[in-house]
């Protein structure tokens, strides 16, 4: 994030969402707002980024390059069965947004 910026909001990256999710994403700007006072439901939010930022930084990087091939290196390292047990998770979320009525809540 530079210059106040919120993250994940650039014209790039609008246009990507748009051009594969016509309609279907969800976000500043997008088709669909998300909504305010929203938990983290998303498992790129409660899993992915944290893991691969931790994996990533898990060394000093040394310039660009480097921290590009830590990026490829970490998104490699993620498994069908990461992926299974977040799905698992993002079931446990809903369940408890819906047995709330959508409080938020702090998740462990």
């Amino acid at each position: 994030m530079q210059n106040r910026a919120p993250p994940h909001f650039s014209c790039f990256v609008t246009d990507v969402l748009n051009e594969r999710f016509p309609d279907a994403w969800i976000g500043r700007g997008g088709p669909i707002p998300w909504p305010p006072r929203s938990s983290d439901l998303s498992p790129l939010n409660f899993f992915l980024w944290g893991y691969i930022k931790n994996t990533v930084y898990a060394e000093k990087i040394r310039n660009i390059q480097h921290l590009q091939e830590r990026i490829t290196s970490a998104i490699e390292t993620v498994t069908r069965d990461m992926i299974q047990k977040t799905w698992q998770e993002i079931d446990f979320r809903l369940d408890v947004s819906r047995a709330t009525d959508g409080a938020c809540i702090e998740m462990y």
